[in-house]
């Protein structure tokens, strides 16, 4: 049994450094790009960590899971800056790459409302978005567009502020978060991993990798 764990290990260990290098197996990963390791078992999943400037995007169902945050007294899913569902927060004239992490499934990013303190109030029956709008900087009306699974998009956080997102497709299954934009914000705590119900898949996708549509 021992040895099985140890042969495990050292597999992950060797995906990881194919990774790095760019290459698992016919799909394409750039150097920094998140990850999802292949899963031991039905309950162990691993992650890799997003690289700076990032936001990952999914449904908290598809891994990133759900957080019910203090700070802003709300469940907040589907964006992160680390590993899981998180509160977001970069330093105004950050440019931020928006990955979408899910195999399958095409998401957004649109700003939803901007407050200007907690708690995070998200207004119900509103339509996001599909289309880009914004011309590349995050402030209230911003969408990033369709991103499909795999893909990307970069923003520039222009002003300070706090801004309610949500993506157009699942903004009613609550995939939405609060993302500051301050010199001395911090990202929230993360949400606890959700149990496997399926083999973790590459957060590169098929189609087109890092480099977005």
């Amino acid at each position: 049994m021992i040895r099985k764990h140890m042969a495990a290990a050292l597999a992950l260990a060797a995906l990881v450094v194919v990774a790095c290098s760019g290459h698992v197996g016919s799909s394409n990963v750039m150097p920094g790009t998140t990850v999802r390791l292949p899963g031991i078992g039905k309950d162990l999943v691993m992650y890799a960590t997003m690289p700076k400037d990032a936001i990952g995007e999914e449904l908290g169902s598809e891994g990133l899971g759900t957080v019910d945050s203090a700070e802003w007294k709300t469940d907040l899913s589907g964006f992160t800056q680390e590993q899981r569902s998180q509160s977001l927060a970069f330093p105004p004239g950050t440019k931020i790459t928006i990955h979408n992490l899910s195999k399958s499934v095409t998401h957004t990013l649109d700003v939803v409302k901007v407050i200007t303190k907690p708690p995070a109030v998200f207004p119900k029956g509103v339509t996001l978005s599909k289309s880009p709008k914004g011309d590349g900087k995050l402030e209230a009306g911003y969408a990033s567009g369709e991103i499909k699974p795999g893909h990307s998009v970069t923003v520039t956080l222009v002003k300070e502020g706090m801004y309610l997102i949500g993506c157009a497709f699942h903004y009613g299954q609550g995939m939405h978060d609060v993302l500051v934009v301050s010199k001395t914000a911090k990202p929230g705590p993360q949400a606890t991993a959700p149990r496997a119900t399926a083999t973790p898949t590459w957060g590169s996708g098929s189609g087109g990798g890092w480099g977005g549509p």
